[in-house]
């Protein structure tokens, strides 16, 4: 079976896939050890903003979270997220931003982070057991064998990876989707948090803009 989407989506939304990215933390190329999922974390103040020419994602799972975090001035927070996990991925041409603002006599300060620029699989961006924490989403979807309307705790026997677990803010009783695969295309995203078993950035290129917006954001 197939399914196609196309459009936008916000997080309330669960049903229209998420498309993984890359952390600020993958700029200076941390990885995880493979298999080994980090415990959730408090989130920082500043989202970040994704695309992709191109995802080839197997084992797909989907559930609806709440990230605890605090703003740039330290209160405390939360953001209601579409987690979405793989088991693994290939990205082309990714492309992901994420703003600081107002830095003393500099003002705002764009990190620009590109990776993945060819067709070539070998040379493209890929993860493994990842997890993202999406808030905004929109791409032009196809899935495979899609199941929706899962408990979100009977993902772990899907063909993705599941629930992430340890102290996650998700109910495992929640609204969840699977799927055995899923391809995106002309994907723009903003997202809250990114985990991986492994992360490969083919021919990384990070760069700082002062001010914001677009030519200087991904998006």
């Amino acid at each position: 079976m197939e399914s196609q989407v196309r459009g936008g989506t916000r997080w309330k939304r669960f049903a229209v896939v998420m498309v993984p990215s890359v952390a600020a933390t993958a700029a200076i190329g941390v990885a995880l050890a493979q298999g080994a999922l980090a415990a959730s974390f408090s989130v920082s103040g500043q989202s970040f903003k994704v695309t992709a020419k191109e995802l080839n994602g197997t084992g797909f799972s989907q559930y609806g979270a709440v990230d605890p975090g605090t703003t740039l001035s330290g209160e405390k927070t939360a953001h209601a997220v579409a987690v979405s996990a793989f088991s693994s991925a290939y990205i082309e041409k990714m492309c992901q931003s994420v703003v600081t603002p107002s830095v003393p006599f500099v003002g705002d300060v764009t990190l620009r982070l590109e990776a993945g620029d060819s067709g070539d699989r070998k040379k493209q961006v890929y993860a493994k057991n990842l997890y993202i924490d999406v808030e905004d989403l929109s791409a032009d979807a196809e899935f495979h064998n899609i199941d929706i309307g899962v408990a979100a705790g009977d993902m772990k026997n899907g063909p993705g990876p599941g629930m992430k677990g340890g102290e996650e803010k998700a109910n495992p009783n929640g609204f969840g989707q699977q799927a055995e695969s899923a391809t995106l295309r002309n994907v723009k995203q903003t997202a809250w948090a990114t985990t991986a078993g492994t992360f490969k950035l083919s021919g990384l290129h990070m760069s700082l803009h002062k001010g914001k917006g677009a030519g200087i954001e991904c998006y």
